[in-house]
């Protein structure tokens, strides 16, 4: 099944995933909890302004895709619902966060991914969540997507797939008559790596040289 999410899709299923884990003791979500936490201002881009009726649309289109739904053997009156992307991707915790900040938040440099799923998942290095952006585009389907270098930027942002291919307003002009292909966004996730790599040394060495100015 191909699932292709809306605007409000993706961003009632990245609040379900991101409350599953920072407010757990809240979770699963009450409507006005849920609408409350998808118009949040902070960890959000864009800033929505959703009521109950576009959210409950937007549920009952994701129990459809079997993505959430109502939480069963919840003790309440009142209905609450969950999301259910585990059982659909079965994804890691890492791979989680990622996918969740990037339903938030839209494409992101692998550097920006690493700061802002901090409360949902610490990545110690920032090749950990380049590698967790290989294996989310070597799936099938591929999830993610890296998408062409903008004019005067150094790192390249990555798109979820989940919504379909992302709006070309979000990507720069490929070159003419030749579309990116999967093979070129693993060059550009490798040549990402060594530029990281290279930084790193960079650092050791600095770090080495002072120590040796120390000791002499």
């Amino acid at each position: 099944m191909t699932i292709v999410l809306t605007d409000v899709e993706a961003r009632v299923l990245g609040s379900l995933m991101e409350k599953d884990i920072t407010t757990p003791d809240y979770y699963p979500l009450s409507l006005n909890a849920l609408v409350n936490a998808c118009n949040q201002k902070n960890n959000r881009d864009p800033v929505m302004s959703l009521d109950e009726n576009s959210v409950r649309d937007a549920l009952h289109s994701l129990q459809e895709k079997r993505l959430a739904g109502p939480a069963g053997g919840a003790d309440s009156r009142v209905t609450k619902y969950e999301h259910r992307t585990q059982e659909v991707f079965n994804f890691t915790r890492a791979e989680s966060a990622v996918m969740d900040v990037l339903l938030l938040r839209g494409p992101q440099t692998p550097g920006e991914l690493r700061g802002r799923t901090e409360r949902i998942y610490s990545f110690a290095e920032l090749a950990d969540v380049q590698s967790v952006l290989q294996k989310l585009a070597e799936r099938e389907p591929p999830l993610v997507k890296m998408l062409p270098r903008q004019p005067g930027t150094k790192e390249s942002r990555y798109a979820h797939l989940l919504s379909g291919e992302p709006a070309i307003a979000e990507t720069a002009t490929p070159s003419p008559g030749r579309e990116p292909s999967r093979g070129d966004d693993r060059v550009a996730l490798l040549e990402a790596q060594v530029g990281e790599l290279r930084r790193e040394v960079a650092e050791l060495r600095q770090q080495f040289e002072s120590l040796r100015k120390q000791f002499k």
